[in-house]
């Protein structure tokens, strides 16, 4: 997993090359989470990414909502969850809920 710093420093990096840059943050969990809060992302315009927020589809999720937050600013907060019935159905030993919090770095 990569630390904090890193993402933060790809981020200074793709800014000062002049590109837009989105910062995801994991702001609350609960039950299951693969990353707990305070695990981060930073997304360029293109879609490329470093550190992580989940994984997976959310992963996925996460930085297609950034680039839209890149071309069109503001923030999001975003809600993924899976109920403990559904996580039984696929195979998971309990369901769970994170938020993530994106914003455009300026």
């Amino acid at each position: 997993m990569i630390d904090h710093e890193k993402v933060l420093e790809q981020a200074a990096e793709w800014r000062a090359a002049g590109k837009g840059v989105a910062l995801a943050t994991v702001v609350s969990t609960w039950g299951s989470s693969p990353r707990p809060v305070g695990s981060q992302v930073v997304i360029d315009e293109a879609g490329n990414f470093v550190g992580s927020v989940s994984g997976g589809c959310i992963e996925g999720a996460v930085v297609h909502e950034a680039r839209e937050i890149i071309r069109e600013g503001g923030t999001r907060l975003l809600h993924y969850g899976v109920s403990d019935e559904m996580a039984w159905e696929v195979g998971l030993a309990c369901g769970g809920e994170i938020n993530v919090f994106v914003e455009r770095l300026e």
